[in-house]
């Protein structure tokens, strides 16, 4: 069915909002024993780890059809879905349609994108936490950082804040956690790039979901990044990216399989020592459709998987 124009999802909202392995893979599979070495994990069969979507990434079906969405991505293959910001204007009701359509379809919500006041405690939290303990999701991440964050100490105030929220989720059965993107990767105190200060002023038990893309887009280590923080990285966004110029579909326009990521290395590394629990496809756009896109992805992320 088609969102009326009242829907909480309807595209005139939809907009408003959206502006406002584990273990190493043999020595062949890696190329050389010495890249093995160098990743310092053991040799053995990848896990069975629930691939997922981003429903960003398919953003425009999403909001002429929720529900045709939801089934498509499932016949598809997908296990996971992830909202984001528009599902916050969802009435409680609605939820749980939703919730119920995604039960219907053998779908999991494992986690939401959120602004930063679903994770400062008062009365938009409790809005996240029940719609999130409906939908079935165990993370409440946080999009991006609030405007203004620019300097470490504002970085800084901004993880106690975060620290707090972790404590304050947790009574809920719930994680938070927090989506990196290319401003994260850059220096903001001498050597020391945001993601850095995140991490080391955020508990252990507060997760650093993964966009690879953007670390790749960097110049940054994922390989680095994954080892230093082992157990941290319980949902990965499987983006990639390639350089050149988004004209000539490249940069995020590259379906995934098609930049210059280390997947295979990457995956053995967040398997090993990341802790990631489920993974999330992400496409900013491409040369196809949606849902053509979502499915040449997936098709990729199969043959990975098998040829491991």
């Amino acid at each position: 069915m088609n969102f009326p124009a009242h829907s909480p999802l309807s595209r005139r909202r939809f907009l408003e909002i959206s502006a406002a392995v584990p273990a190493l893979l043999a020595a062949q599979s890696l190329g050389c024993s010495g890249r093995a070495a160098e990743m310092g994990v053991t040799s053995k069969p990848m896990k069975t780890i629930p691939i997922g979507m981003e429903l960003y990434s398919v953003r425009g079906e999403l909001a002429r059809d929720l529900p045709g969405t939801l089934r498509t991505v499932a016949r598809q293959g997908y296990e996971v879905v992830e909202f984001y910001s528009p599902y916050f204007a969802w009435s409680f009701p609605f939820a749980k349609d939703v919730r119920a359509q995604l039960d219907d379809l053998g779908l999991r919500c494992h986690s939401t994108h959120n602004p930063f006041a679903s994770l400062t405690p008062g009365e938009t939290m409790g809005r996240a936490i029940e719609l999130n303990q409906i939908l079935g999701a165990r993370q409440i991440v946080l999009s991006s950082a609030p405007a203004g964050t620019k300097d470490v100490e504002a970085w800084k105030r901004l993880c106690g804040q975060l620290t707090t929220a972790v404590t304050a989720l947790k009574a809920h059965g719930l994680s938070a956690g927090f989506h990196n993107h290319l401003v994260e990767w850059a220096p903001v105190a001498g050597n020391q790039r945001v993601m850095d200060v995140i991490a080391a002023n955020t508990p252990d038990d507060f997760i650093l979901q993964f966009d690879v893309g953007t670390c790749i887009e960097a110049g940054a280590d994922p390989l680095a990044w994954i080892r230093a923080h082992p157990g941290r990285i319980k949902s990965v966004h499987l983006k990639d990216w390639a350089p050149g110029r988004r004209e000539d579909e490249k940069e995020f326009r590259v379906l995934f399989g098609e930049g210059v990521t280390p997947w295979k290395e990457l995956l053995a590394t967040v398997e090993s020592v990341g802790g990631v629990e489920f993974y999330l496809m992400e496409q900013e756009g491409s040369r196809f459709s949606e849902f053509e896109t979502a499915e040449r992805c997936l098709a990729t992320w199969k043959a990975m998987r098998k040829t491991a």
